[in-house]
């Protein structure tokens, strides 16, 4: 089986995570489907999967070479609940010839390279598309078919040689979450990578610091025919908070390595309001100043009502993980190198976002991240390209063959 026919497979699984719960899993479904990836993984002969109480799911791919060091492969369940996640109806196009996708005539949905500029370096490809009324789930199931396919290859051909790997699928990535309950020591691999990933040949070791804030208001609520004077509407003092927010500084308007502050969610009546917001930087003191911004504006307006309106609560979610990679060159080099053998040239760019990797290489565990052929990620225009998630496994074994001659 083709990684991108497993993907395929993979998004009859809605996966949303849940950021106002606070169990892990957030959602129950992410548990349906991380018992579905241990099925499929006893079944083609990985004897230790299971799936611990909070929803991670762990592996291992015996060696075949002794001595090497133990490598790591990741990728997370989950999927962002910020688009319609379900039920996904994926569409294969074969031969893709570089125009335009109608992704649904009803709705006019249209997948087109004037948007998404890197279709044009997929023409006579095999792409993977929704029906544009969901996202693919891609981001990062894209991932998981990819790991799995390499599994069921090594399984299959145990003259290529390899060490110990070790597999981990996480729940909660898209959230903030994901290695929050990760058993880096049970894990047991010596440095791993993440496949989390957007077109193949990305080596991804920079990406955001990052943060989450919610902004909850408390407001103060009569009959608006007797208010003057004593209403006070939380959700006009939100729009209030908001509005002074720097207005250059949101997803829309910045690239490369300028930070955000992203509204994410809002709701409210005349009693309360909330605003959750997420914030990054690839620099980490340019991202504190941020959260101080956060901290100036309700303590500005908490002073224009005379009493305490606003409180921000602020979460740190994960860090650079360049400083944490920096001892560990040698992850970059090999992946550059897996990279070329599979085909493409290798590159890197600063990651407007983060992976549990970011999170997982300040835990004991360097973890670089690895494109897998999916784009477009969190949004209906979300697609996939088979030739190379075929690439991807292929740099996968590539990069397992490089650490077996260290046995």
């Amino acid at each position: 089986m083709r990684a991108y026919e497993r993907l395929i497979a993979y998004t009859a699984y809605d996966t949303a995570s849940d950021e106002t719960k606070s169990s892990c899993p957030s959602s129950e479904k992410q548990l349906v489907f991380a018992r579905a990836l241990v099925q499929e993984m006893l079944q083609m002969g990985i004897d230790d999967a299971r799936v611990d109480q909070y929803g991670y799911v762990y592996g291992t791919i015996p060696e075949t070479v002794q001595g090497a060091p133990v490598l790591g492969y990741i990728a997370h369940m989950d999927v962002v609940d910020d688009v319609p996640s379900a039920p996904i109806r994926a569409r294969v196009i074969e031969n893709y010839d570089g125009g335009d996708i109608l992704l649904n005539a009803q709705k006019q949905v249209v997948l087109s390279p004037k948007d998404s500029p890197q279709l044009r370096d997929d023409v006579g490809k095999t792409l993977i598309v929704t029906d544009g009324t969901t996202l693919l789930g891609a981001d990062d199931k894209a991932g998981i078919a990819v790991i799995l396919t390499l599994a069921q290859r090594l399984i299959e051909n145990p003259q290529i040689p390899h060490g110990k790997i070790r597999i981990g699928f996480t729940p909660e990535e898209e959230i903030g979450r994901g290695a929050d309950r990760f058993d880096v020591t049970g894990f047991g691999a010596d440095f791993a990578y993440t496949l989390d990933g957007g077109t193949f040949g990305e080596v991804e070791y920079e990406n955001f610091n990052a943060s989450s804030a919610v902004v909850t208001v408390t407001g103060r609520s009569f009959h608006p025919g007797s208010a003057k004077n004593r209403m006070i509407n939380a959700q006009e003092v939100a729009m209030r908070f908001h509005s002074m927010l720097p207005a250059a500084e949101k997803p829309a308007h910045t690239e490369k390595y300028e930070g955000f502050y992203h509204l994410t969610d809002m709701n409210g009546k005349v009693e309360q309001a909330v605003l959750r917001y997420i914030l990054r930087d690839h620099d980490a003191e340019k991202l504190r100043r941020k959260e101080e911004t956060l901290v100036r504006t309700a303590e500005y307006l908490n002073g224009c009502y005379g009493q305490e309106l606003v409180q921000v609560q602020i979460t740190q979610s994960y860090r650079n993980m360049a400083e944490a990679l920096g001892p560990h060159r040698h992850l970059i080099d090999t992946a550059y190198e897996a990279v070329r053998q599979a085909g493409a040239a290798p590159y890197s760019v600063p990651v407007r976002g983060g992976t549990d990797g970011a999170r997982l290489s300040y835990m004991g565990l360097p973890c670089p991240n690895l494109g897998t052929g999916a784009h477009n990620a969190h949004g209906r225009m979300e697609y996939a390209v088979a030739q190379e998630m075929d690439q991807a496994v292929l740099m996968l074994e590539y990069i397992a063959r490089a650490y077996a001659k260290r046995g």
